[in-house]
């Protein structure tokens, strides 16, 4: 459930599915309805399993800082709904989100879409509404069937590959990268990351049918760190942009800024754009998102790491920053996550578990984690709020995910 989309829902009486339904049909006959508001934008399409939103937001901040005017659709929400749309880091406001969502009702969509397919549509009419001069949409689930694979973006990015929803992907990792490189668009670039022989081997079969052209993480461009910051290098164009200092943290973050870096090359093409080297760097520094290693507290952060991929980035952030800290978790997860995986990764760093339960009806209950956790000091607590407000010791960081 996507908070406060049911307010909308019901103030309209738009009806949708609280569902997954892989597949095009619906939200094309929708956009038809309504005139394609997606054809009126300048997008960047992002698919992947971990890294998408990381790689958006420095996008982001290089597109705002060579004067482009940024929208962005991305999943899931931190707060509610109104977060998931923006520009230029502004949330659709409620007046808004109201008149989105009258124009379905009187465009007579109430139960024809499923909830994020519904979303997906408020954001299309939201932006061609607005006129951002950019729009980057990040895919929701895989991606060749994803409602948002209905745009012809400047240019596609995929930053990793890693196994996730198995039950409508498939569990291998390159029937995974199949969905993915569907995003690819005939005669549209696209920039991917650095991914093991067979799963590029997937996009780059993919690329020869569709006539993209594909630049590849460590083929075409690369990162390296230099002396306390780091050194963007593009054997394609030829260029290289140094001194890039970023506030997100850990060695796969100046991997997601590499492809970032890459795709702005495009849209700078397509903007006519002079790729300005100051510039590139104020954007990087400036791009930040929320739930990806966040402090928001003295010595607290937050990190939305929920599969193994993403909690082994995690776990080399923390040794990599953190090395001689006392390190404890309050974690909780999803039951259809790989939780003995991700319990076993976090062990090897962490010193202290806070296990808690959440609400979500697919939550796994605190008392299960604390039965699978192999940690030696361990605890169920019922209200997070209160460790997460008591002061953390200096030698101590405490670390939600």
């Amino acid at each position: 459930m996507i908070p406060l989309l049911n307010l909308y829902k019901e103030r309209w009486q738009v009806e949708s599915e609280q569902i997954i339904k892989p597949g095009l049909a619906a939200i094309e006959s929708a956009l038809t309805i309504l005139g394609h508001p997606e054809k009126q934008l300048n997008v960047v399409h992002f698919a992947g399993t971990n890294g998408k939103g990381s790689t958006l937001s420095f996008v982001e901040g290089i597109a705002r800082a060579h004067g482009l005017s940024v929208g962005k659709f991305m999943s899931p929400c931190v707060v509610d709904v109104h977060d998931q749309i923006q520009i230029d880091g502004k949330p659709i406001s409620t007046d808004q989100m109201d008149r989105m969502f009258q124009h379905l009702a009187e465009a007579g969509l109430s139960g024809k879409l499923t909830d994020f397919e519904l979303l997906t549509v408020v954001a299309f009419l939201y932006f061609a509404d607005q006129k951002p001069d950019l729009v980057l949409i990040e895919a929701g689930m895989g991606g060749r069937e994803d409602s948002t694979n209905v745009v012809i973006p400047i240019v596609s990015v995929v930053p990793s590959i890693a196994l996730e929803h198995t039950k409508f992907l498939g569990d291998t990792l390159t029937s995974i990268a199949r969905h993915k490189a569907g995003i690819f668009k005939e005669n549209r670039p696209a920039v991917i990351g650095d991914m093991i022989g067979n799963v590029k081997d997937v996009f780059v079969q993919e690329a020869k049918a569709k006539n993209v052209a594909l630049y590849c993480y460590g083929q075409h461009f690369t990162v390296t760190k230099t002396n306390g910051s780091e050194l963007y290098e593009n054997t394609v164009y030829e260029v290289k942009f140094g001194n890039l200092q970023r506030q997100l943290l850990g060695a796969h973050q100046g991997h997601n800024m590499s492809l970032a870096i890459t795709a702005f090359m495009e849209v700078a093409k397509k903007f006519q754009l002079e790729l300005d080297e100051s510039k590139i760097q104020i954007g990087i520094k400036n791009a930040v998102l929320a739930g990806r290693f966040e402090q928001v507290l003295p010595n607290i952060y937050f990190d939305g790491a929920h599969n193994p991929a993403s909690i082994q980035s995690l776990v080399s952030t923390i040794k990599e920053h953190f090395p001689k800290k006392r390190i404890e978790f309050l974690v909780g997860l999803l039951a259809d996550k790989d939780v003995q995986s991700i319990l076993k990764l976090l062990e090897e760093v962490g010193d202290a578990f806070y296990f808690a339960d959440i609400q979500n009806e697919r939550a796994m209950k605190a008392s299960v984690i604390f039965e699978l956790s192999q940690a030696e000091n361990k605890y169920i607590i019922n209200d997070p709020v209160k460790i997460l407000t008591e002061p953390v010791k200096g030698d101590t960081v405490r670390i939600v995910t």
